[in-house]
């Protein structure tokens, strides 16, 4: 009896010994993510700025434009889910104070209306001061192809923002000095972009999500090149691994040890907007382009995404795929 208990004891010790380095490795965890998550330190205002930000009624693009929305900038949010976007419009013109905030239709699936929304916008507004590629979405294992024939992630992620910018362009031209600001992801460097298919309706949308990251950064990189001396920079950015609505699409079981990972050690929205906002208002990014930032630092790329050649016929390939008309502008 006595062993009996002599063991029970030395369990419940053991068992506690390990929560208690479980629990102090993760506050460890924690406050090294904290103290290494940049911070966007600009004070800068934006009013008499106009700012587009795609995929802001959630996560990071909320975030993003409740910033923009505090520092005075006339605030475009460019949603498919109008509701939404008019309720968050409402809370942000309380909060803010700043009632010169719009709701756009926009759907980056959908080269309709990309084109629809450019129209507009180029009618209504005078300037476009910057131009923010937010909006994101990510599937697991569920292959959609849009009403123009192409691959769900990889229109909504790359190609909509793709034709989008180009469309835009001359209006950033007129407003410049003007920033380009593109929303990517460290996770490109698991995967690499097939120039032989650049519509994989047949792959699984998890790794296409990964290619949709180093499209980003190629579109980003050409963008940057094809733009100098136009006043208009270009840049993109790694906004780390965020608690954001974008993990909701995975799957049950996986979900459910994600969930954990997620909100233990992933950075809150308003963490992951710092780099985004950093890009946008920062007087010490006047005139840099063609850059990759993390943590409102620049940060390396891999050798195999800086390559010139490759990045030029992806360039060429890509207007095929968005049916660019003669009469668009050109980058």
């Amino acid at each position: 009896m006595m062993m009996l208990l002599g063991i029970t004891s030395i369990c419940c010790i053991a068992i506690a010994v390990v929560a208690f380095l479980a629990i102090s490795f993760i506050l460890l965890l924690q406050i090294f993510i904290y103290m290494t998550t940049g911070v966007c330190k600009s004070q800068k205002k934006m009013n008499g700025k106009t700012v587009i930000i795609t995929g802001c009624t959630s996560g990071i693009g909320k975030e993003t434009a409740f910033d923009l929305a505090n520092r005075g900038a006339r605030l475009i949010m460019a949603c498919r889910n109008v509701a939404a976007a008019k309720n968050l419009k409402d809370q942000f013109v309380k909060e803010t104070g700043n009632n010169n905030i719009i709701v756009k239709k926009l759907d980056l699936s959908s080269l309709k209306s990309v084109r629809e929304f450019a129209e507009q916008i180029n009618r209504e507004e005078n300037r476009l001061d910057v131009l923010i590629h937010n909006a994101g979405t990510a599937e697991t294992f569920k292959k959609k192809t849009t009403d123009d024939g192409l691959e769900m992630t990889m229109a909504t992620n790359q190609y909509g923002p793709f034709l989008l910018t180009h469309l835009l362009i001359d209006l950033m031209k007129q407003s410049a000095p003007s920033r380009i600001v593109v929303v990517a992801s460290e996770l490109y460097r698991l995967a690499s972009l097939n120039l032989d298919n650049l519509n994989p309706t047949t792959t699984l949308p998890a790794y296409l999500y990964y290619v949709s990251k180093y499209a980003n950064i190629v579109f980003t990189m050409e963008l940057a090149r094809r733009l100098k001396g136009t006043g208009v920079t270009a840049n993109c950015l790694h906004p780390g691994l965020i608690d954001s609505g974008i993990w909701r699409n995975v799957p049950a079981p996986l979900s459910w040890g994600l969930q954990i990972i997620v909100k233990g050690f992933f950075k809150t929205p308003k963490q992951g907007a710092q780099t985004t906002i950093h890009l946008a208002v920062s007087d010490e990014l006047d005139n840099v382009t063609g850059k990759y930032y993390l943590d409102c630092r620049e940060y390396g790329l891999s050798q195999s995404i800086k390559n010139h050649t490759n990045a030029k016929k992806f360039w060429e390939l890509s207007e095929n795929i968005v049916q660019l008309k003669s009469t668009d502008p050109k980058i």
